[in-house]
């Protein structure tokens, strides 16, 4: 089911991730996706997937979630695995039908891209499902302070970015209650050809923009009735600190991305 996109959601807890700094979360993060585009084996790549799978289980967080956060990816890591699969030419073909040839490089290329991306958006699903909006608002407010020199408006775009992550779990539901509608109407939003599916949407993509913008409306008038500005003068409840745990986490990452490196110039498995 569609309710089932976990994307932007925040799940509350006190594990250890948890517990860390949102600002070092982000830093994190940036190491772990740089380690994934360095990583050239699929050694390299195994690392960093089990390093993500071990930060799931100390943030308590159930592996399942892992199966929830790639759903909505699959026809994008599809048609990527399509695309490398078919136009990466090798020098004996495995497969060879009508106009299109597989070879064994291209097999290769699709299966670590296909991991690629799922370590990708699994360690980024993490960042979400551990640190709240306010928090993740605020770190990212604090990384891009630099810029309020240059008349940037860093406070704005941070609330932009967060209220979007956010909002796609309640965009997700009330997509979900539109198509249950429809159907219960008597729509049959999952019968027919490509095309016949395609047309079937209209009748849930027009409510949902309706609601959309209605949503977007109440928002910003409940900001509005609670005399929001801006970041100027701005306090907060929570002032981000850095601790010990936090400079652990980021020694173990760098450890991480160091052995990826190492991994590239002596490799274990291909």
């Amino acid at each position: 089911m569609i309710k089932d996109i976990t994307i932007g959601q925040y799940f509350p807890g006190n594990s250890v991730v948890h517990r860390l700094d949102s600002r070092m979360k982000l830093l994190l993060d940036v190491l772990y996706l740089v380690a994934i585009f360095t990583a050239q084996s699929y050694t390299g790549l195994l690392i960093c997937t089990l390093f993500m799978v071990f930060c799931y289980i100390a943030a308590n967080i159930k592996l399942i979630m892992i199966l929830k956060s790639i759903k909505p990816i699959v026809p994008l890591m599809l048609f990527t695995a399509i695309l490398n699969l078919f136009f990466i030419k090798g020098e004996e073909p495995l497969v060879q039908w009508w106009i299109f040839t597989i070879y064994p490089e291209g097999i290769k290329m699709a299966s670590f891209m296909l991991i690629r991306v799922i370590s990708l958006i699994v360690g980024m699903s993490l960042l979400t499902y551990t640190t709240s909006p306010i928090m993740l608002t605020d770190a990212i407010e604090r990384i891009l302070s630099p810029l309020k020199k240059l008349r940037f408006p860093v406070h704005e775009l941070s609330m932009m970015m967060t209220i979007a992550l956010r909002f796609i779990p309640t965009l997700v539901e009330e997509t979900d209650k539109i198509m249950c509608a429809q159907k219960a109407r008597g729509a049959e939003l999952d019968s027919g050809g490509l095309i016949k599916k395609a047309k079937a949407l209209i009748p849930v993509l027009i409510p949902l923009f309706v609601s959309a913008f209605k949503r977007a409306n109440e928002l910003a008038t409940a900001m509005e009735c609670r005399c929001y500005r801006g970041g100027d003068g701005r306090t907060r409840l929570r002032q981000l600190k850095t601790a010990p745990r936090d400079y652990v986490a980021l020694l173990i990452v760098i450890a991480l991305l160091g052995g990826v490196i190492a991994i590239n110039f002596f490799p274990i498995l291909p």
